[in-house]
């Protein structure tokens, strides 16, 4: 008996694997950006459906002619209607009597007396009756860093600081630039501090800016709303 020979193949392995990792290398990448691609276009596919269409935006164009009239530049007070009870007119309607009731001197009214009548009287039911009430309009916003004026406000009551004692203590003295708000009234409606040698002085020289009344700056056309500007000087005596 002979023996059984058995073949060992080493060509087998490295060869046969460097051989088909190209293939399978490229079917894989394939199918990876196949799916890359897929679910980037379902992801923006859902986003771009989800979005709402915007409404369209209509523009209307308007003739100079279908405008309505420009406010009025002159601060008008609102009239007030004011409803009042109606007057029975004097003057009477015919109405037929007896004879032995008649006067015999009546007359029946002409119709320029009951023209006349209707004039000093309302008739008919509720009437309104437009009343102008007088409306104080006030300075809401501060006027601008220059206003142009004819006559410039002049102090008519100053009201002195007063000296804080810390500063007193110290022996600290400085002078407080502030900046007042002059009503149409005169009166100090806003202090602000432009400059300050010391911040132990600057809401003495606010309170008392507060204080201070002025004639009002007056333009042609009447007062107006300024600005100015008052040095606070806090000097210790003795020094």
């Amino acid at each position: 008996m002979e023996p059984l020979e058995v073949k060992y193949h080493t060509n087998y392995g490295a060869p046969e694997l460097k051989k088909l990792y190209k293939q399978y290398l490229m079917r894989g990448l394939i199918i990876a950006a196949a799916f890359h691609f897929l679910g980037m276009g379902v992801y923006w596919g859902s986003i771009y459906l989800s979005q709402e269409d915007e409404a369209p935006r209509i523009a209307r164009i308007m003739k100079y002619s279908e405008l309505g009239p420009p406010p009025s530049l002159q601060n008008a007070a609102p009239a007030v209607a004011v409803t009042g009870s109606a007057v029975r007119p004097s003057v009477g309607i015919p109405v037929p009597v007896p004879d032995a009731e008649v006067n015999p001197e009546q007359t029946i009214a002409t119709q320029e007396e009951l023209g006349r009548e209707s004039m000093l009287s309302p008739t008919g039911g509720d009437v309104p009756i437009l009343v102008d009430k007088d409306i104080k309009i006030e300075d809401e916003e501060p006027p601008a860093d220059y206003v142009p004026y004819e006559k410039a406000p002049e102090p008519i009551r100053q009201v002195t600081p007063k000296y804080p004692d810390l500063a007193t203590r110290a022996g600290l003295e400085g002078t407080v630039w502030v900046k007042i708000w002059v009503d149409k009234e005169g009166k100090a409606r806003r202090a602000i501090v432009m400059k300050s040698d010391a911040e132990i002085f600057n809401q003495p020289a606010t309170e008392a800016a507060m204080r201070w009344v002025f004639t009002p700056a007056m333009m042609k056309n009447g007062p107006v709303s300024v600005w100015v500007s008052i040095p606070f000087r806090f000097k210790l005596q003795g020094k």
